[in-house]
């Protein structure tokens, strides 16, 4: 029993530690991960696209 009480927590640490591995190699990793710009505010490339677009061409 008192070996059972010593090797059951480090095995299910164990199984813990391998899944966390496995879901890091199941999910797609992101390149550019924290560099998004929020929803609302356009980027400044589409800003200078509309003013470009709304500008009267002479």
């Amino acid at each position: 029993m008192a070996m059972l009480a010593v090797l059951l927590p480090l095995l299910l640490l164990g199984v813990v530690l391998l899944l966390g591995r496995y879901e890091e190699l199941l999910l797609p990793q992101d390149d550019d991960t924290g560099r998004r710009e929020p929803a609302g505010v356009p980027s400044a490339a589409a800003v200078g696209r509309r003013e470009r677009m709304q500008s009267p061409m002479l």
